[in-house]
């Protein structure tokens, strides 16, 4: 029958050996990181990860303009391409600025789009057709996705060393118990080494 002794290695007595209370301290360090130090960890690289995106968001909108335009070019036959999280194809579009009258440009347009619709487009200051600024949507999945990948490059980083300290500890063990037992063996078997 198997006796289970709780806290053998943090009370004193003649067994205990270094290694036991490098591993009791390991196995606490480990613990208090993974439910404390890993979420924070996630939580501060989530926030950055937030603040970040908003201020790209916020300077793309800054340098991007929304137009209403029509589609006057023809729409390819091949398939479209993937723009973000549509497929979206490129083709001619016209629309009218105020005080400079109607221009005409390549845009990227949603599949499914005919000649002859509206649709909304997005260009950057140099005329160039562009996606559109990241939402709010987008920046928070942006940040849970960080946050996440940060806990768990945490999480994975922390066992690893656990399981390097707990190897090297298991290595000293090995080898502080052979040299008791060359100690030990001689009186036990009345052999000579």
């Amino acid at each position: 029958m198997r006796t289970r002794v709780r806290g053998w290695r943090w009370r004193r007595n003649p067994l205990r050996r270094r290694s036991d209370v490098v591993e009791a301290w390991t196995v606490l360090t480990v613990a208090l990181l993974l439910f404390v130090g890993a979420p924070l960890a996630g939580a501060i690289a989530g926030w950055w990860a937030h603040h970040e995106a908003r201020a790209v968001a916020l300077e793309q909108h800054a340098e991007r303009h929304r137009v209403r335009a029509e589609v006057v070019g023809r729409i390819p036959d091949s398939l479209p391409s993937v723009g973000g999280r549509e497929r979206v194809y490129t083709v001619a579009v016209r629309w009218s600025e105020p005080g400079s009258g109607p221009r005409t440009a390549t845009a990227r347009v949603p599949a499914g789009t005919q000649r002859g619709d509206t649709v909304a487009v997005w260009f950057d200051s140099r005329g160039r057709s562009v996606a559109p600024p990241p939402d709010a949507t987008a920046i928070w999945q942006h940040a849970v996705t960080t946050g996440a990948c940060a806990t768990g490059g945490t999480v994975a980083v922390v066992l690893l060393a656990h399981s390097v300290v707990r190897g090297r500890a298991t290595h000293r063990r090995m080898a502080e118990w052979e040299r008791d037992w060359a100690l030990t063996e001689p009186q036990w078997t009345r052999r000579r080494a």
